[in-house]
């Protein structure tokens, strides 16, 4: 049994700014991302270049940031947005949501993929392998802040949060950060080192992010206004969650049928 370290979330303080570890980590999700699809489009017929790079990251964070606030706000505070709608803006509150991050992202790909004739799958695709990095940093930054603890457990890894309770939990957002982080970048990255069909790269991260968000929510203590959704145990991460794995086993189908269909007789 561990004990939660109670962190300090603010990390540097100048003057009366206070820089905090949450959006440290953000930050390490942008410039990793950048130096590594740099890295990507200087390899040979890459079809990138630096330019184009800067830009996608441009649009990628704005669709992280505001995405994932409004999707928070709305799957999972619908409540306090219908009292006050101006909440959607209270950033400094706290509440990101992956899900609507990822709709966010959606959105900005689409538009930026119009401004340089890019097929949105061309750009997702091409990106799709870094967003790993960005999520783990995001599940360091949630446990650092103490927030999103597991459910009670007799684990020998187990932790108490002590701003929580006296219980022993799943130090979940590690979990997250090992399988969403770590673990689901070395397949991504692995996957898309060869040329692979349109639709695979990002079918591959639709489906594994969905299994590994999917499995973990079983351990992860479920918003108390929200509770369970479903059965007992389907938490509003595993409900927003299992379309992805679905479309991702989808594009992945097409992307089979699509190289199949391009070999050779």
């Amino acid at each position: 049994m561990f004990v939660y370290p109670e962190i300090d979330p603010v990390a540097i303080s100048i003057g009366p700014l206070d820089i905090r570890w949450y959006g440290l980590m953000y930050l390490t999700g942008f410039i990793s991302g950048f130096l590594l699809l740099n890295y990507r489009a200087k390899k040979p017929n890459s079809g990138w270049n630096t330019e184009e790079v800067s830009d996608l990251i441009f649009y990628g964070a704005l669709g992280v940031v505001l995405g994932a606030r409004a999707g928070y706000v709305l799957f999972y505070n619908f409540s306090a947005f219908l009292e006050n709608p101006l909440t959607m803006f209270a950033v400094w509150e706290g509440g990101m949501s992956f899900h609507g991050g990822f709709l966010g992202v959606l959105l900005a790909v689409w538009l930026y993929g119009r401004k340089i004739g890019k097929t949105m799958f061309e750009i997702l695709d091409f990106g799709a392998p870094i967003v790993p990095i960005g999520l783990g940093a995001g599940r360091i930054g949630n446990f650092i802040g103490g927030e999103l603890w597991g459910r009670p457990t007799d684990v020998p890894w187990g932790m108490v949060f002590p701003h929580v309770d006296s219980l022993v939990r799943h130090p979940s957002q590690l979990y997250q950060a090992t399988l969403e982080g770590l673990v689901l970048f070395s397949i991504l990255w692995f996957y898309s080192s060869k040329k692979r069909p349109l639709y695979a790269v990002s079918g591959m991260f639709a489906f594994w992010y969905g299994v590994f968000r999917f499995s973990v929510e079983f351990v992860r203590q479920p918003d108390a206004h929200i509770g369970y959704i479903a059965f007992g145990w389907l938490t509003m991460g595993q409900l927003l969650t299992l379309p992805m794995m679905i479309v991702g086993l989808f594009l992945l189908a097409v992307a089979r049928k699509s190289q199949q269909q391009n070999q050779p007789a």
